[in-house]
């Protein structure tokens, strides 16, 4: 083999393509070993010098799209059936407009073009998991209203590659609640649940809890009843669920309030970030402070007693008495429990509860020995009497949403 250098410079690029036509010009059947060598050798070498210096563009997509009409004699007017409008075909041919994953998808099985060739408009790659969704059935106009949406482009045209996003936000397919894929009341809510709703409303929970950055602070088990009344007694105080977001915060557990969206008939959630951080996802639906207290207490008994991992998830319409009718009765009844308990000790309850009827006094003194706020003592009796009609004074609305001033995408 002749001496081989690196090719540096046109002049060796133009030396080694001549000695390469030498090579090529002889008979390959007869050629000696080391000048079969030698070709190999040079054709590499030759490769990565044309690689850098006189790289070959990619067909752009539209070029592509457009090649491909032209050979199957596809019109403007074929391709508006196939992606939606003949203005949506003037804009993607005059790179006004860039192909969604729909689009793409629809030009792939129309026009006969592999899909991974007209991804470069695409801020996706062609996705690894066939989830199996209709993308369309997520309600994306609520969540762009609801400011659950960084992306600003069209939500509905871009409605898969948003939600996507959100998923990726969220810890990736592999590590969220599968909410969209299980059959079955497993979770306490009722059988009218949009549950791709439901699924976007967790999503956007995990995203935000996960941007908080707090992994690593949970400890194993912190959660445990004398932490259940700490929270509680914080409702004591006029800017408690602020103090009760900081206290959770410190404690490495996230506590996420995210508006109600249409259909999820949804109080609270109880998660697990795929880095182990917990977190406490609620609607406030109920501007109340007995029920924002109710819930976040019911939600971190879930925590402490329930959860293990990012897989696993509590949802929770507290409205009703769902309970006897879902896979996890049993554990509801466990954290209803825990979490009334943590308000109003049973110690402190059995003193009162046999009585025919408590007056306001009474609502305050059990309030006072408990420190908790007064309306949590009238909401348990509400509850257990059955009778919603008294007590109305300590019930009052519009105390809750004013702690969670809440922009797009600002921290909580």
């Amino acid at each position: 083999m002749s001496q081989i250098k690196p090719i540096k410079t046109q002049a060796d690029h133009n030396r080694v393509v001549k000695r390469l036509y030498e090579l090529m010009d002889m008979d390959e059947a007869t050629m000696p070993e080391h000048l079969s060598d030698e070709l190999s050798v040079l054709a590499t070498l030759l490769d990565a010098y044309e690689a850098v210096h006189y790289p070959i563009e990619k067909a752009d997509p539209i070029s592509i799209i457009e090649f491909h009409m032209d050979q199957r004699n596809v019109t403007r007017s074929d391709l508006a059936s196939c992606i939606g409008s003949a203005k949506k075909v003037s804009q993607i041919l005059s790179g006004k407009r860039p192909l969604t994953l729909k689009m793409i998808r629809a030009l792939s099985e129309q026009l006969k073009i592999p899909a991974e060739m007209l991804f470069d408009q695409s801020k996706f790659g062609l996705p690894k998991n066939d989830l199996s969704i209709d993308w369309d059935k997520f309600p994306i106009s609520a969540l762009a209203k609801n400011k659950f949406l960084k992306d600003r482009r069209d939500p509905k045209d871009y409605s898969e590659e948003i939600i996507r996003e959100l998923f990726l936000d969220a810890g990736g397919e592999d590590n969220i609640p599968a909410l969209l894929f299980r059959t079955g009341t497993t979770v306490r809510q009722t059988s009218k649940t949009d549950r791709y709703a439901l699924q976007a409303w967790c999503l956007y929970v995990l995203a935000e809890a996960r941007s908080l950055n707090i992994e690593g602070r949970y400890k194993l088990n912190p959660v445990d009843t004398d932490f259940l009344r700490t929270i509680a007694q914080l409702s004591s105080l006029s800017d408690g669920p602020i103090k009760a977001k900081e206290s959770l915060l410190e404690a490495g557990i996230a506590l996420i309030y995210a508006p109600h969206l249409p259909k999820t008939f949804l109080d609270g959630v109880a998660l697990v970030t795929k880095e182990g951080v917990p977190v406490v996802g609620m609607t406030i639906r109920h501007d109340r402070l007995d029920s924002f207290w109710f819930c976040l207490l019911h939600e971190l008994a879930h925590i402490g007693w329930h959860l293990k991992d990012s897989r696993e998830y509590f949802i929770d319409d507290l409205s009703g008495n769902e309970t006897e009718f879902c896979e996890n009765g049993e554990k509801e009844r466990e954290a209803d429990s825990l979490a009334q308990n943590a308000l109003i000790p049973e110690e402190i309850w059995t003193k009162f509860k046999n009585q025919k009827s408590i007056t306001s006094d009474e609502v305050y003194a059990i309030a006072h020995e408990a420190a908790v706020h007064p309306s949590l003592v009238a909401n348990r009796v509400r509850r257990e009497t059955g009778n919603y009609r008294i007590l109305n004074q300590f019930i009052k609305s519009g105390e809750v949403r004013k702690h969670f001033d809440r922009g797009p995408h600002l921290k909580q």
